[in-house]
């Protein structure tokens, strides 16, 4: 789909998609913005390394990224990895990968927060699954959940980690408390098992990605709200 929506000269934004559980470092926080040098194909594509005053920025090869496309027809997200650096015609350049599907973007309902929010988990039963097909969730009380951790949240879905595996396009019921006008509030919310992965570095760990599902207007207003306050704090204790 990179052919078709996104050309050379075009914005991008990177930022590092961070798997740490405690705080992430200002360089995992950090967007970099740089600009389309070359769509090689539908799944690669070429940037210009970013640059802040006046020097390059080496962004670490390690790493997954969430990459922000500003386009003639919209605002595009995908992630991606850099396969390598390279330099054409003294044009240090970014050598990237896509490794999830690209879709529009609308940035208020779907920018990711990095932060470590603990919650509960477990599967979704069947009757539950038909009370939410019936558009009339009922939740059973007497199920025991799992431990995990939110990792990022935005208005669309969490990513989250925990030593429960679940299956990707398994519905999961999440269960956190985030502070809605200064008091804590719980939300239980279903969540569609999108993508999961095994983190390396931390066995026995799974990280997943979900999407909310019957998520009510209000509920989701509520976490866009929790998310752009916890950003003004943030850029307003950096500025001391």
């Amino acid at each position: 789909m990179l052919t078709k929506y996104v050309l050379p000269g075009e914005k991008v934004e990177l930022k590092i998609i961070s798997n740490s559980l405690s705080d992430q470092s200002s360089t995992d926080k950090k967007t970099y913005v740089s600009q389309i040098y070359e769509i090689i194909s539908d799944d690669s594509f070429q940037i210009l390394i970013p640059i802040e005053k006046a020097k390059l920025i080496l962004l670490p090869m390690d790493k997954e990224y969430d990459v922000y496309f500003y386009t003639a027809t919209g605002l595009y997200h995908c992630t991606a990895r850099i396969l390598d650096r390279s330099k054409e015609n003294n044009i240090y350049l970014l050598n990237m990968e896509v490794t999830g599907s690209l879709s529009k973007f609308q940035r208020r309902e779907f920018y990711r927060f990095n932060c470590a929010i603990e919650m509960g988990t477990r599967k979704l039963e069947e009757d539950e699954k038909q009370s939410l097909d019936n558009k009339n969730l009922k939740l059973r009380s007497d199920l025991p959940y799992q431990k995990g951790m939110i990792v990022d949240i935005s208005g669309g879905g969490i990513r989250f980690v925990s030593e429960k595996l679940y299956e990707a396009d398994s519905m999961v019921l999440c269960d956190f408390m985030i502070p809605v006008n200064e008091k804590p509030k719980q939300f239980k919310v279903v969540g569609l098992v999108l993508q999961i992965k095994i983190i390396e570095e931390r066995q026995g760990l799974y990280e997943h990605r979900i999407q909310y599902i019957g998520m009510g207007r209000d509920e989701r207003e509520e976490v866009i709200k929790f998310i752009f306050e916890e950003e003004r704090k943030n850029r307003k204790r950096e500025k001391g």
